[in-house]
């Protein structure tokens, strides 16, 4: 195990050598820094491409909101390394960490991994290999973080069923703080990390697929899916938040251009349109708007708090 010192020693000595190093320096305006010993439960919110890429992520920047808001957890940001970075951390045995304690991503209990689209799929079992975290789900123990997965592509989570322990199937919002609560009664009371995941299958939206088994047909193409215990819940019903909770407005604030230099205003979840080629307008419904005074109340808050001279407003 190495510890935080260890890591920013190590660093000291790569960032000088790869192309733009303050994609791996953390310290932004709005980053929270919070006690390591001080807190229950530690998550790390990974993002599987560059953070020129992640740090628009607006899924994972309300996740980040919403779990640090808790003074018994900390949420901390994990990116995938540029090839330059990457190729210099495993010269070095250097663990991916977060940007803002420099933990590595194994000493987390919750490794909570977006996945919007699938040509992350390879890029998060890579992610977890440079965490020095088993990729099978198989060969971890109660030694290794839990890894869960959400986002859109995950509608389909059978292509990575047997690298994440647990799946989030909709809306992230409120489900992730259930999950932080199932984990801490688990730990509280020395689970096993199988009944662990059996009592997070119980959760509204969570899919476990270590309880199930898949059939498929001579050609490849999926036939059908049983459950491996009585009380698995089949099918999994996507997680919906009904009420919208207020837009975020305290962003982070990078140091380096990233794709999207604003801030993002959610005004609305869904689509009135419901074309069928479109994935996120079908699985976001119902569609549900925030009211006219918010989000101009939104935007302002976030202009105050981040100095942003450009907003987004978005949906879906």
């Amino acid at each position: 195990m190495i510890n935080p010192s260890d890591i920013q020693t190590k660093l000291d000595r790569i960032l000088p050598m790869v192309q733009k190093p303050g994609r791996y320096t953390g310290g932004e305006l709005n980053q929270v820094i919070k006690d390591w010993d001080k807190v229950g439960t530690r998550v790390a919110l990974a993002f599987p491409d560059i953070y020129d890429l992640g740090m628009s992520n607006l899924g994972l920047a309300v996740l980040y909101d919403i779990l640090n808001q808790r003074d018994d957890v900390l949420a901390e940001r994990v990116y995938s390394p540029w090839t330059d970075m990457e190729t210099a951390m495993r010269a070095a045995n250097l663990p991916l960490y977060s940007l803002e304690s420099k933990h590595a991503l194994m000493d987390f209990d919750l490794v909570g991994i977006s996945l919007p689209y699938e040509s992350l799929f390879t890029n998060a079992l890579n992610l977890l290999d440079l965490g020095h975290i088993p990729i099978l789900s198989a060969e971890r123990t109660s030694e290794h973080p839990l890894i869960i997965a959400g986002g859109h592509a995950t509608y389909n989570p059978e292509p990575m069923h047997a690298f994440i322990d647990a799946f989030v199937i909709g809306e992230g919002e409120e489900v992730i703080l259930e999950i932080v609560d199932c984990l801490q009664i688990s730990k509280h009371n020395n689970l096993s990390r199988q009944a662990l995941l059996q009592e997070l299958s119980q959760i509204w939206g969570v899919y476990v697929p270590s309880l199930y088994i898949a059939h498929y047909n001579d050609d490849g193409t999926f036939a059908s899916i049983q459950t491996l215990i009585d009380d698995a819940p089949l099918p999994v019903q996507k997680r919906i938040v009904p009420k919208l909770p207020p837009p975020l407005t305290n962003f982070i604030v990078p140091y380096i251009d990233t794709v999207h230099n604003r801030a993002p205003i959610e005004i609305m979840r869904g689509c009135t349109r419901g074309c069928r080629f479109c994935h996120a307008g079908m699985v976001n419904r119902p569609v549900r708007e925030r009211p006219v005074e918010e989000i101009l109340q939104a935007i302002e808050y976030t202009i105050q708090n981040t100095g942003y001279e450009e907003v987004g407003l978005l949906s879906l």
